[in-house]
């Protein structure tokens, strides 16, 4: 008797058990949640909430939820915003047993460094647009100081509106006259900026050999945009600094800038790499020399370009020199 009550109890355990699992794998339909009922709106539906006078497309909304741009291509270029200066290794003094400064000028208009004047990001703009939002400072290039007699020692810095006024071309006297049409003040009224006009950029570097690692270098201290300012008459006027920048600085801001190649899409250079390679074609305008000469002092046309060709060889030929038998 005692046999079956318990064979009674077991088979009516093994029922619940099995109606129990039942019971849980069945799921009622969840209810549609007010988000999941608008995403079946229409699209006839789709709302634009824009601010007066214009705005972003970040205030937009599309189903009561903000717009979301969609990606331009099918990944996205983080590499380029996160990059970082690579430091230049440390010199010692002692260590530097030749050291030559020279300066030379980038023509945008030759084939190779087009790419420093291409609309969609120009060298200008990027310099200019950090100068303006307080990133780097831009020094004032006019010689003959008493502490900067060259005028690109980083002597006398400008503010942002200062240095886009030294690139503003066609400036213009606005006079303010009273009500008899008399002239009582006037002022100088720069014109438009056009970065199209920025045609050159100098360059200032050392070139320079380090015993310790046995390494000769050229290392860039400053770049300026150079200007033609427009003369009296028929008078020729040379190409002018506008300001300088101090490379050093300017790194961190043209690292995170990449450049436009006419080429391939996908090279992730930045301005700092072009710098840092060499990836530019220049003419050396002049070198250190005890009369503080410029090439265009004692040569005249051609002999510009050999005289500019005969000391690029000359740096070329010292290291060459040097590890000869």
């Amino acid at each position: 008797m005692k046999k079956k009550i318990l064979v009674i109890i077991l088979c009516l355990a093994c029922v619940g058990g099995a109606y129990a699992q039942k019971k849980r794998t069945k799921r009622t339909p969840a209810k549609k949640t007010a988000a999941a009922r608008q995403t079946q709106v229409q699209p006839d539906n789709v709302t634009s909430q824009q601010p007066m006078g214009g705005g972003t497309d970040s205030i937009r909304k599309i189903n009561g939820k903000p717009f979301e741009r969609p990606l331009d291509g099918y990944y996205k270029k983080n590499n380029i915003f996160s990059a970082r200066v690579t430091p230049y290794p440390n010199v010692r003094e002692n260590d530097v047993v030749f050291s030559k400064r020279v300066w030379r000028e980038i023509d945008v208009r030759e084939k190779m460094n087009q790419y420093l004047a291409s609309p969609k990001r120009r060298l200008i703009d990027v310099l200019l647009d950090a100068i303006v939002a307080g990133e780097l400072t831009a020094y004032d290039p006019t010689p003959g100081k008493k502490d900067d007699v060259g005028g690109d020692e980083f002597s006398t810095p400008l503010t942002g509106a200062q240095a886009r006024g030294r690139l503003a071309s066609d400036s213009s006297v606005v006079e303010k006259r009273d009500k008899d049409n008399n002239v009582i003040s006037s002022q100088m009224v720069a014109g438009e900026f056009n970065p199209d006009s920025v045609l050159k950029f100098r360059i200032k570097e050392d070139w320079i050999f380090d015993k310790q690692r046995s390494v000769f270098e050229p290392r860039i201290i400053g770049i300026a945009p150079l200007i033609k300012p427009k003369g009296a008459g028929s008078l020729d006027i040379d190409f002018q600094p506008a300001f300088w920048v101090y490379f050093p600085d300017a790194r961190a801001v043209l690292a995170t800038k990449e450049v436009i190649s006419r080429n391939n899409d996908a090279t992730g250079l930045s301005f700092d790499d072009v710098f840092m390679k060499r990836i530019f074609t220049s003419y050396i305008v002049k070198e250190s020399n005890d009369k503080d000469e410029r090439i265009k002092d004692y040569a005249q046309g051609i002999d510009r370009l050999y005289e500019s060709e005969r000391i690029k060889k000359e740096l070329m030929d010292w290291e060459l020199n040097l590890w000869q038998y």
